[in-house]
Order: C-alpha cells, then sequence, then structure tokens
C-alpha cells in the first residue's frame, strides 16, 4: 500500500487488493469484509479483531500475522500460508483452510465449526479449546499438534495426546 496510511476501523469492504504487499501493515479492527486478498503479502501484519468475512485469501502469505478475534467466517484461505500466525479467538466458521500451512499457528479457542481443513497442516499448532464441531480434517497433518479440551469433529475432548483416527 505504498504510502497509505490505513487508520484502526476502516472501511475496505470488497476492496480489490490482489497480489498487494502489505507485510507489517496495521490493520487493526479494519473491515474487509467480502475483499479480495489472493496472493497477498500479509506477513507480520496486525489484523486483530478485523472483519474478513467471506474474504478471498487464497495463496496470500500470512507468516506471523496477528489474527486474534477477526472474523473469518466463510473466508476462503486454500494454500494459504498462516505459518505461525495467531488466530486465538478468530471465528473461522464455514471457512476453507484446504492445504493451508498453519505449522506452529496459535489457534486457541478459535471456531472452526464447518471449516474446512483437508490436506492442511497443523502441526506444532495448539488447538487448545478450539471448536471444530463438523469441521472436515480429511487427510489433515497434526504432528505434535496440541488438542488439549478441543471439541472434536464428532463432538468428543481428545484424550491427553490422542490423536483421532480421522486425521
Amino acid at each position: 500500500m505504498n504510502g497509505y496510511k490505513i487508520k484502526p476501523g476502516a472501511n475496505l469492504e470488497g476492496a480489490n487488493l490482489e497480489g498487494a504487499n502489505l507485510e507489517g501493515a496495521y490493520l487493526f479492527t479494519v473491515n474487509l469484509k467480502g475483499a479480495n486478498l489472493k496472493g497477498a503479502n500479509l506477513t507480520g501484519t496486525d489484523l486483530r479483531g478485523a472483519n474478513l468475512e467471506g474474504t478471498n485469501l487464497t495463496d496470500s502469505r500470512l507468516t506471523y500475522a496477528n489474527l486474534r478475534r477477526a472474523n473469518l467466517a466463510g473466508a476462503n484461505l486454500e494454500g494459504a500460508e498462516p505459518y505461525r500466525a495467531n488466530l486465538s479467538e478468530a471465528i473461522l466458521t464455514a471457512a476453507n483452510l484446504t492445504r493451508a500451512n498453519l505449522h506452529g499457528a496459535k489457534l486457541r479457542g478459535a471456531n472452526l465449526t464447518g471449516a474446512n481443513l483437508s490436506r492442511a497442516t497443523l502441526s506444532y499448532a495448539d488447538v487448545t479449546r478450539a471448536i471444530l464441531t463438523d469441521a472436515n480434517l480429511t487427510g489433515t497433518y497434526t504432528t505434535n499438534t496440541n488438542l488439549r479440551s478441543a471439541i472434536l469433529p464428532d463432538g468428543h475432548y481428545p484424550r491427553r495426546n490422542e490423536q483421532p483416527p480421522y486425521i
């Protein structure tokens, strides 16, 4: 966004930011509902409390991004790289996270009800207290994933060190 200042709470609903370089940007509580951020570089971006409902984040780079309490309901993050991103308490209901790289991400208390995480990488991720009811975890990589007190797709809580058979 070279030289542009985006104030907290700014309304960028439906904006076309495909391929934009927003690395390290401060986008606290910004409204990006329905925006196109396909292939955007959001590395280290502060998106705490942002509205990204229905946003296209396909193949975007979100490494170390802070999305705590962000609304990503129905967002498309297919092939996205939220590597080590903070998605704690984020709303990811019905989000498409197919093939997303969530390695080392924080998803503490996130709501992933009905989300598609097929073939996603959750290795070393912290999914403590996350809600995964009706989520698709087919082929999801979960090496050393912390699922403590998470609600799994079938509605049960995993026992210590349990890796569900469907992952």
